[in-house]
């Protein structure tokens, strides 16, 4: 059984082995590190990706479902009555109507287009930190004859940098309203489907203000807060169904859309991709692996010699074997680590151009070295093998 002493010093002598042939060597590590980079920088440049699509999806509301109701032949959309409807689904907590319209806004005599989005108290209250200055909407204000709004960032910087705010009024589609709120810009859902690039920004007024000012009495979205430990599969089932029921059994005008759904099946396609790009990069391996055979094989060719010297003083073919497995290893492991580094470095320059967040994958890293170190040991047993079995007076004898 080789003892310690006999491992260390086959792995000098590889060392040895691999630094007299520092061009060869390099180009046979060439094939790992290419290998080990592409699974590392694949991996871990889908997995940020992933990660970053993630928490957007869970800035948009995860945990909530989402209703965008459209107008049918027969119904215009949902009215408050199918809001109290939609609420007695079983595992329903609560329902936040939103009524939208774009209309002008005019402030200190000048015309924007923006965006108005028509919220209830539900909405403040499962969302309390989105206010950062001044008032959310109150239930005194929901009545539909209250003007008070709320604006975000992008209305302030457009329309009122470097203005009062709170307190300040505009009109809203003729409508003399006061400004009591100030809000972060829109993440929600609902938004984030709406192309709202060539408006002012946002503003937030009572809901009921919206179906007042666009005429229609009909609410086109609502968000959905479930109760402790509900079923959300369950129920967006219930929701469908009574929404179907509500659109005479047509279900071409509704969309119900389940944040956890999203999220669940986007895991599953991060890890499909994961294990598909990994599967891609792990060819280079193959490749770089297939280049330490032929270098072992050469090697052991060159020093046949060497071989049959070492068999002739008594060298057990073992200890021969174990000397070029464990240089086939040495090898293909510093590729291996050159590679981890490199791939580190892809992936890290390609999230700052992606504006992503640099996350390292440790699953990655450890998948790269445990291919590097299969390559090792799996192309480098034959040509082990086959030093170990050469004939000592044939060695010796060889040209």
């Amino acid at each position: 059984m080789l003892n310690l002493g006999i491992l260390r010093q086959s792995f000098t002598m590889s060392l040895q082995n691999i630094k007299s042939n520092k061009m060869r060597s390099f180009l046979t590590m060439l094939g790992i590190v290419i290998g080990v980079a592409a699974v590392i920088a694949l991996i871990t440049i889908v997995q940020s990706v992933a990660d970053n699509v993630m928490g957007q999806f869970s800035q948009l509301g995860a945990g909530t479902i989402s209703i965008i109701a459209g107008a049918s032949p027969t119904k215009a959309g949902l009215t408050d009555k199918d809001i109290e409807t939609l609420r007695n689904v079983d595992g329903v907590e609560a329902i936040a109507p939103t009524a939208s319209m774009t209309t002008k806004a005019i402030v200190d005599g000048e015309e924007y287009n923006v965006s108005v989005e028509g919220k209830d108290t539900i909405y403040f209250y499962r969302n309390p930190d989105i206010i950062t200055a001044g008032r959310a909407l109150q239930g005194v204000d929901m009545s539909g004859d209250t003007n008070v709004c709320i604006v975000d960032q992008n209305f302030i910087k457009k329309t009122m940098l470097g203005k009062e705010v709170i307190g300040s009024e505009i009109l809203i589609h003729g409508y003399h309203y006061t400004i009591v709120g100030i809000r972060e810009n829109d993440t929600s859902l609902t938004s984030y489907f709406s192309d709202t690039s060539k408006m002012a920004g946002t503003i937030m007024v009572p809901y009921r203000n919206v179906l007042h000012m666009s005429g229609s009495w009909y609410i086109s979205n609502a968000d959905v807060y479930l109760k402790d430990g509900a079923d959300s599969t369950q129920i967006e089932s219930g929701l469908r169904a009574t929404l179907k029921n509500l659109y005479n059994e047509n279900d071409d005008y509704f969309s119900v859309i389940n944040m956890e759904s999203l999220m669940t099946m986007m895991d599953s396609v991060k890890a499909m991709l994961s294990t598909m790009l990994g599967g891609i990069a792990s060819i280079a391996l193959l490749v770089g692996g297939i280049g330490i055979m032929n270098m072992m094989l050469v090697s052991v060719t060159e020093r046949t010699k060497e071989i049959g010297l070492r068999k002739a003083m008594g060298a057990e073919p073992s200890r021969i074997q174990m000397q070029f497995l464990i240089e086939s290893v040495v090898l293909s492991m510093i590729g291996g680590l050159i590679g981890v580094g490199v791939g580190l470095g892809i992936a890290y320059v390609a999230s700052i151009l992606m504006d992503t967040v640099f996350a390292i994958s440790g699953g990655a890293i450890a998948l790269g070295v445990g291919f590097s170190a299969a390559v090792g040991i799996i192309f480098g047993w034959v040509p082990a093998k086959r030093a170990s079995e050469l004939n000592p007076i044939d060695a010796l004898r060889a040209e």
